[in-house]
């Protein structure tokens, strides 16, 4: 695997905000990315198993209204909502935490923008410890890959390669973001950056 790899993935838009949920307070993570595919492809591509298998992970299940579904080593969850071709919300069920994550697509020119918001109980939120990117980065690894397949459908990721050099510099480069992000959303600026930096660690320390 090339550097490549982590290239290429365009511009991304990232922000942070407060919400409630179910009577709870929760921590809302948006990331919106704009993609060069008309909405109705888009939308294919993020509720087709076969095609979501390619850029985020081998998916089992169905993504429609009341299916379950279930990403091999990542999350599972419950289809809550699902109004093709504009919004689709599942929970986002991992290590016995249970999160929402809501996907709404949007035309933008002859293209897509499709925004993300993942939200969470502030009780199971570590962004204490590791910051959004704890987050932020697997989805935007995710986003990217979707770029890719979205421009070459026969595109697929392979078996990563987490000593090419592309891989930390993406980590750096999203991490970094994302701390402005919470920076943006009222938090301490030394904090964010402390945390930011556990963050990376945590994402380029290769397992022995």
């Amino acid at each position: 695997m090339t550097t490549d790899m982590w290239s290429g993935f365009g511009p991304s838009v990232r922000s942070l905000r407060s919400d409630t949920r179910d009577g709870d307070e929760v921590r809302v993570l948006v990331l919106e990315k704009a993609y060069d595919a008309p909405r109705a492809d888009v939308w294919d591509a993020v509720t087709s198993a076969e095609r979501v298998s390619r850029w985020l992970g081998p998916l089992s299940g169905d993504l429609v209204l009341g299916g379950r579904f279930q990403v091999e080593g990542n999350a599972g969850g419950t289809v809550l909502q699902c109004a093709e071709p504009e919004l689709l919300e599942i929970t986002w069920e991992f290590g016995g935490d249970t999160t929402w994550v809501l996907l709404t697509l949007a035309d933008d020119g002859s293209g897509t923008r499709l925004r993300l918001e993942h939200a969470a109980r502030v009780d199971q939120v570590k962004y204490g410890e590791f910051g959004p990117g704890a987050v932020g980065i697997g989805w935007e690894m995710a986003f990217g890959g979707l770029t890719k397949h979205l421009a070459d459908p026969a595109w697929s990721p392979g078996t990563p390669d987490w000593t090419d050099p592309g891989y930390p510099a993406f980590v750096r480069e999203s991490g970094d973001a994302w701390a402005a992000a919470a920076v943006a959303a009222g938090e301490d600026e030394a904090q964010a950056r402390a945390a930011a930096e556990r963050c990376f660690t945590a994402y380029t320390t290769l397992p022995e």
